[in-house]
């Protein structure tokens, strides 16, 4: 069996991870919004399966 190890990175060691989303219908990296989209990008609300079926369900049982 192989050991678990905790493996620990220093911050030089790290390299940023670009994220990107869908706007106007097709991919952008977010690094590259305007400050407009930057905002609204801050404002969304990550869509949940699991608090979709919750609430679902508490309606279902009404």
């Amino acid at each position: 069996m192989m050991k678990e190890e905790n493996i620990q990175l220093l911050d030089e060691e790290r390299q940023p991870c670009e994220v990107w989303t869908r706007v106007m219908g097709y991919f952008r990296p977010v690094s590259e919004f305007n400050i407009g989209k930057k905002s609204e990008y801050a404002e969304r609300k990550c869509f949940s399966e699991n608090k979709a079926l919750d609430s679902f369900m508490d309606i279902a049982a009404e």
